[in-house]
């Protein structure tokens, strides 16, 4: 799904606390130890060292690193209206610039010989086009791979008997959409050794995407990027494709900063924040779903029947970094805009002052 809505999604793993009691009275604290003994002289140097190890086992998780991308784009749907980061593919490595999107799963880059694809962004980047004659490290996806079979969300894998190449189409939420064929290549990251402190260089063969023919909004300028970054938990995504061969954790933290020249996070890897809130996701759906409970403006819950929230096969509260407004099904739209419409009268009356606004 395309577009983007300020929403903080990360999977995350929780320690567990030991619970006592005292006096009939129960509570859960935190075990403490003392590291260093009392008595004992530790150079300011070791410490450091050590809150370094700390600080790479809190953001390792269960792989030698963490993967971390930047995060460009902005929160305005009147200026950007989505976040995008770069994406380093091929051999020689190319740059692209990709929207993220926890909506799909399929990253997908323009095909050289892409018809219907923009030339150049109003977002200030310079479009690039995939080629794979041009690396020597592509490979175009047969169709007796067992990724033709996948069947990825609305996506629908088919193939060319003649040319022997296994293609998609993929349909948008907001009606655009993308047709091409798979292939099978070199990319890099930066993988971040906290414990160590160091960069290493690393790279995976991954399965993406070459679009050869876009419609709708993707073909539009003015918001133009070279592709889409689908973070979903469906097999094709590059999350589970590096997390199967090992070279990653299958978890990723995901903060949209939101501010006039972009930013935020995005890791392939695990943080583990104490101020952050965790809400457990629904699982074995093809999107990252969270049990809505109910909705509350200005601290009053709405007269909102809660079945309208219920998790099915077709419904239910999807978490969505590729689109750009927050939707709500009839049931609790009409009752949030009659409370959030109340309390802006009730802010005007109160600001106001014979009939001018102070």
């Amino acid at each position: 799904m395309r577009g983007r809505v300020p929403l903080f999604l990360a999977l995350a793993t929780l320690a567990a606390a030991t619970t006592v009691s005292c006096g009939g009275l129960a509570g859960t604290f935190l075990p403490l130890e003392r590291a260093i003994p009392l008595n004992q002289q530790v150079e300011l140097e070791a410490l450091r060292a050590r809150d370094r190890a700390r600080h790479g086992r809190i953001l390792q998780g269960v792989v030698g690193g963490v993967v971390d991308f930047s995060v460009q784009g902005t929160s305005d749907p009147y200026f950007v209206g989505l976040y995008f980061t770069k994406v380093k593919l091929g051999s020689p490595a190319k740059d692209f610039y990709v929207q993220i999107d926890t909506g799909s799963d399929i990253l997908w880059i323009n095909c050289i010989t892409c018809s219907n694809c923009p030339h150049s962004s109003g977002l200030g980047i310079e479009l690039d086009f995939f080629d794979t004659a041009g690396s020597s490290t592509a490979a175009l996806v047969s169709c007796a791979d067992p990724i033709c079979s996948y069947a990825v969300q609305t996506a629908t894998s088919g193939c060319s008997s003649q040319a022997n190449q296994c293609s998609y189409t993929f349909q948008y939420g907001d009606g655009s959409g993308t047709t091409g064929y798979y292939v099978s290549d070199t990319m890099y990251f930066d993988t971040v050794l906290l414990g160590q402190s160091m960069v290493a260089n690393s790279s995976s063969t991954i399965v993406f995407g070459c679009s050869t023919y876009q419609s709708g909004d993707l073909t539009k300028t003015d918001k133009a990027v070279d592709g889409i970054f689908g973070f979903g938990p469906g097999a094709l995504s590059v999350i589970s494709q590096l997390s199967s061969r090992g070279v990653t954790p299958k978890v990723f933290s995901h903060c949209l900063k939101g501010g006039e020249n972009g930013g935020g996070v995005l890791v392939l890897g695990e943080i583990l924040e104490p101020s952050i809130v965790y809400s457990p996701l629904v699982p074995s759906l093809p999107h990252y779903n969270l049990n809505l409970q109910s909705i509350a403006v200005n601290g009053q819950l709405l007269p909102i029947d809660s079945n309208v929230f219920a998790t099915t096969n077709n419904q239910g509260t999807i978490v969505d970094s590729g689109t750009t407004l927050a939707y709500l099904v009839q049931e609790a739209y009409n009752p949030f805009v009659d409370a959030v419409s109340l309390l802006l009268l009730e802010i005007l009356q109160h600001y106001s002052c014979c009939g001018k606004i102070l």
